[in-house]
Order: structure tokens, then sequence, then C-alpha cells
């Protein structure tokens, strides 16, 4: 009787390869001579019983032409390893929400704030055409920090580019807790909006190279979340605390930010762009755990780096090239309507436009209830963004937001004819909430999820960047001119503009935007550039949660 192991070599059946398996048995002839087949049927149901099975009943075919039962000891793939979230992963998630929910702080600020200048007490009071620039100068920054923040992440890396936000973060909100007039709050918030365009664009780099993919539709949540519990933080916050106060706090957020960005390494890609191997495993074996071994994954990124090295660089230009243009203007386009539907506008001034309408309900809590409908949003999308398909929802969307932004102007009209709407003071609040819900479910999020999506790989950086500046340029357009409207054409006609923009961008998703959902990149760049047709893969996608940015914010 010889006992002996047998290490098949790669087999593949139903698509799965299933290579590396140990076989033990008592073989009554000489080793040498024994042959060994495994029965398909095997290797078809072993992905059902890896969680339980160890070991299964195969029969084997001896050069002496008996047969006999053996057990097989399964070693199982690197595909079928059960992935767990480790605690590297959770603080390096935990530590860079940190940084949203400053991010979501900073661009509420104004909401409860502005109203806040011109009390009695305030000591400086702040005119309607100071107060439309305090808002807007905030993305207008963010517009040249996500800019400057593209070769920052590229020269310092990742990591440096995000610690080193923290310390100016604080800095804006003290130079406007201590400012003695209208200039040094305007400098406040263009160092502000600064740090918040740099962030913008190193929070996500951040995260998609360190978390793995098993785990980063739920890690992915995070900033979302916590960018939403900044705004809503600073509504309740902004409810009794006046606008100096509230800025204390705004320089307290970053302070357990810039403490854990200590704790947390740089992303083992920058480290092998660097040429920087020694750096890059030891920063991908922290994230990965001590037990891990991240020999394949250390390997995959080596060989994607020079994979990228040995191609020439596209120029600027190249996004212009006739193949792609019809990609870049669908996400431009899709850009353009998710803020000239004036979300951001609304966010800013969101205390202000309920003391307009005069409505019943306390100005103060009305935002806040708008900061709860919005941090709750975030888990609507989640719910239905992969079910329902990308142009489903967004039509759904701009709908729901065309509807309720004529309510909403419908009422201001009314009330600017003198009408008594006590009874009525109810509206304003449901149809802003119903507004954000709407935006929430599909323009807020699925903007960002299809520029990923929709940009072919070749372009995909620099017109990444091209649509991130102009969402920003849209949303300081809109922030600028959103008072300046209200004083032209009054809040009434203010409203059923935006309501009119959305109403375009019904027509938009149902003439131009295509189809992505289950569909491999492959294919949706092929069909974009007029490239060779072929079957479209549909493919399991990993969770969309991991290209959404805080909303309702352009991040």
């Amino acid at each position: 009787m010889t006992e002996m192991n047998y290490s098949s070599p790669p087999y593949k059946s139903s698509g799965k390869n299933c290579s590396n398996r140990i076989v033990r048995f008592i073989s009554p002839v000489p080793a040498e001579e024994c042959v060994v087949e495994v029965q398909n049927n095997y290797f078809a149901d072993h992905s059902r019983n890896r969680s339980n099975n160890r070991s299964a009943k195969m029969k084997v075919l001896m050069r002496a032409d008996t047969h006999k039962h053996i057990n097989v000891i399964k070693e199982e793939d690197e595909d079928q390893k059960e992935y767990k979230c480790n605690a590297s992963q959770v603080l390096a998630s935990l530590t860079i929400s940190l940084g949203s929910c400053a991010v979501g702080f900073s661009t509420a600020y104004t909401a409860p704030a502005l109203p806040s200048m011109n009390s009695i007490d305030s000591g400086i009071h702040v005119s309607e055409s100071e107060a439309s620039w305090i808002g807007s100068l905030m993305p207008f920054s963010a517009l040249i920090g996500g800019i400057i923040g593209g070769p920052l992440i590229e020269s310092i890396g990742r990591r440096s580019t995000i610690l080193s936000t923290a310390i100016p973060f604080t800095i804006s909100f003290l130079l406007i807790s201590c400012a003695p007039n209208v200039l040094t709050i305007m400098a406040g918030r263009i160092l502000s909006g600064f740090c918040v365009g740099i962030c913008s664009l190193a929070l996500p780099v951040y995260l998609g190279e360190t978390v793995q993919p098993e785990v980063r539709g739920t890690l992915g949540l995070l900033p979302t979340t916590f960018g939403n519990v900044g705004m809503l933080l600073c509504y309740v916050a902004g409810k009794y605390l006046d606008w100096r106060w509230l800025a204390v706090l705004g320089a307290g957020i970053p302070v357990p930010f810039l403490i854990c960005m200590f704790l947390i390494p740089e992303t083992p890609q920058w480290y092998i762009n660097k040429d920087q191997q020694k750096k890059a495993r030891k920063a991908l074996q922290w994230l990965r755990g001590p037990d891990a071994d991240v020999t394949q994954e250390f390997n995959e990124i080596e060989k994607a780096n020079q994979a990228n090295k040995s191609q020439d660089p596209p120029s600027f230009t190249t996004i212009f090239n006739r193949i792609y243009v019809r990609a870049l203007l669908i996400s431009l386009g899709l850009m353009f309507f998710q803020q000239m539907s004036g979300i951001n506008a609304y966010m800013f001034y969101t205390v202000q436009i309920f003391k307009d309408s005069g409505s019943t309900i306390d100005s103060h809590l009305s935002s806040i209830i708008v900061g709860l409908v919005n941090f709750f949003s975030t888990f609507l999308a989640t719910v239905f963004i992969d079910k329902l398909g990308r142009k489903v929802l967004l039509f759904i969307s701009s709908g729901t937001m065309t509807l309720m932004l004529i309510v909403f102007g419908t009422f201001f009209y009314f009330k600017d004819q003198g009408y008594d709407l006590k009874e009525y003071g109810w509206i304003p609040l449901l149809s802003f909430v119903t507004f954000v819900l709407g935006f929430s479910a599909g323009f807020g999020p699925i903007p960002w999820l299809m520029m990923g999506e929709i940009l072919p790989t070749r372009i995909r950086g620099s017109a990444a960047s091209l649509a991130t500046a102009f969402n920003w340029s849209c949303t300081f357009v809109v922030t600028k001119t959103f008072v300046n409207l209200n004083q032209l054409i009054g809040a009434a006609g203010t409203f059923w503009l935006f309501a009119a923009v959305c109403l375009v961008s019904m027509v938009f998703v149902v003439v131009w935007v295509p189809e992505t959902q289950g569909k491999s990149l492959e294919d949706i760049e092929r069909n974009l550039t007029g490239g060779p047709k072929g079957p479209v893969r549909h493919v399991r996608r990993m969770s969309s949660i991991a290209h959404l940015k805080p909303l309702p914010m352009a991040v």
C-alpha cells in the first residue's frame, strides 16, 4: 500500500479555475504508475460545498483498471476566499470620512450663518450682494482647489495631500469666527472652499486605492454618510449658536481628522508609482491585515503600473477627439443639470428661503428636517440605484424635482400676491423635502457614478477633471446668481426657472443618456465610441455606493 500526495494541474470547469487540488489516497500499485482523473461533477459542485465540506469523494482511475473512492482535501482558490473587512480598512475609511464631515459642514455653514450675521447683536451687517459672495466664494475656490489637487496627489501623494487640508480647514473657520469685517469672512470662505476642492478629488482616490473591492460597497458609504452628518450638525448647531460660535465649532471638526490621518499609510499604488516597493508592500500588508497574503494583489498593482507607464499619456486635446465627444458631452450634461436644478443654492440659503416663505414652521427647524432627510436619502439611493437602472432613476428624479419646484414657486407667487397662506404653511417644507428626496434618488449620485462608467479609459483622468471643474463652475454660477435672480424675477420666477431646467433634463435623459446598468465598462465604451459591435456582457457590478459622493454637495 503506497500513500502519496498528488497536486493536480489547473483544471477548468463551469468557468472556474480549480487548481492546486491536493489528493491523498492509498494505492495498491506503485505511486509512479498512478494516473489521477477528476470527475467534472465534483468541480461543478465544489463552490456549493466549500463553506461546510472540507473533503469530497471522487473516482480515481488507476492504471491497474481498478476504481477506488478517495478523499480530496480541498484548498480554496484565491477567487473563493471569504474576504473579511479588517480593522485597518475600517480605520482608513473612517479617517477619510472625517474629512468628508468637514466638507459637509463647510458647505452648509452659510445656511444658518447668514441670517445670524444680520441680527441686532451680530456686530456685522451683511448686504444681499455680500451675502451672495459669501455663499458663492466657497464653490469658486473649490474649483481652483480641485484643479490644483490633481498634480498634488501625484507629486506628494494622496495621504499627504489630504493631510495638508486639515490645518487650513481649521484656520478658515477661525478667520470667520474672529472676523472684524465682511472681507475677513470672505477670506475664510475662500480658504475653506480651496480645501473642499482638494478633498473632493483626493478623498475618493485614496479610498478607491486602499479598500478592497469585496467591501468597497459597504465602506464606500461612509464618506457620503459623514458628509451629510456634517451638514446636519451645522443645521442643528446653527439653531442655537450664532455665526461666530458656529465657526468655532467648525474649526474643531478637522482636529480628529488631523490626528487620525497620522495613523493610516499612503496608498500602495502611489508608492509603486514612485518605485518604493518596500513601502508599498508594507502599506498593503497593513491595510489587508498581518496574516493576509498580499503577494498576488501586490503583483497585480505592479503589473498595472507597468502597463500604464508603457503607454503614451494622452494630451488634454485628446478628450475632444470625435470618438470621445459623445461620452464627454453626456457627462458634462449630467453635471450641468445636476447643479442647474439649484440644489446647492437651496442648501446654502435654506434658512433664508423658509423665512421668506412665511412658513408657520420655524425656519431653523425646517433646515434641520431637510438635513435629516438628506442624511437618510443616502440610503434610499443605495437601495434602488442598482435595481431600477440609471435612466429610470434619473427620469423619476427630474420629474419629481420639476413638480416640487413648480409647487414651491406657486406658493411664493400667491404669497407675493397678498394671499393669506398661514393655513398652508406646511407646503414649503413638504415641497423642499420631496425635492431633496428626488434629487438624492437620481441626479445627486448618478452623474458622478456615470462619469466613471461612460468616460473611456484613455481619457478618463483628464475628462473627469474637466467634468469636476465644470460641476464646481455651475455651482458657483447658481449660488452667486440666486440672490440676484430673486431680486430680478422674484422667488416664484426663480423656482419656476429652475423647474424649466429640470423639465429639459427629462428630455436629455430620454434622448441622450444610455443605460449602463449591468454592462461592462468595455461594452459601454465600445457603444459610445462607435467601436466594433459585439455581444453585450452583463456582469455583476460592484455596488454603486463606491461612487457616491456626499449629497447634495458637488463633491
